[in-house]
């Protein structure tokens, strides 16, 4: 068997591939790794603006939906780290914790103190309804 070495011509199939953001930090912290997680669906009816999150594991106690000025729901909430037990030994560790905040400004038009907010199945559904 031999060694085949590779030259410097272009070789599309390399697997060096030359990388712009190499250098560039990617690193997400584990305080905004359930923000980033967070998926978040906003569509429009005739009669309302609705948001509908995923929220897996959280119940209704652990979200905040908030109205600010100039139109804005904020929703916020925060995925707590499960307890690790000494004798555990984990292969894998893909679900997210840490704390999380989605701002979404709406229309003027929106009725801000008309707002409806459930949480069922780990999706909440908030509802601010148009004129």
């Amino acid at each position: 068997m031999s060694l085949v070495q590779r030259s410097n011509i272009f070789d599309p199939f390399s697997l060096n591939v030359w990388d712009p953001l190499k250098d560039f930090s990617t690193q997400i912290s584990k305080e905004n790794s359930a923000f980033v997680n967070t998926h978040i669906d906003w569509k429009e009816t005739p009669e309302a603006h609705v948001l509908k999150a995923d929220l897996p594991e959280l119940n209704k106690e652990e979200v905040k939906v908030e109205v600010e000025d100039d139109n804005v729901v904020r929703i916020s909430g925060e995925r707590k780290i499960e307890k690790e037990d000494k004798n555990d030994t984990w292969h894998r560790v893909k679900r997210s914790s840490g704390k999380f905040v989605r701002s979404f400004r709406l229309p003027e038009n929106v009725k801000m103190d008309q707002i409806k907010a459930a949480m069922e199945n780990g999706v909440l559904t908030v509802t601010v309804f148009e004129p």
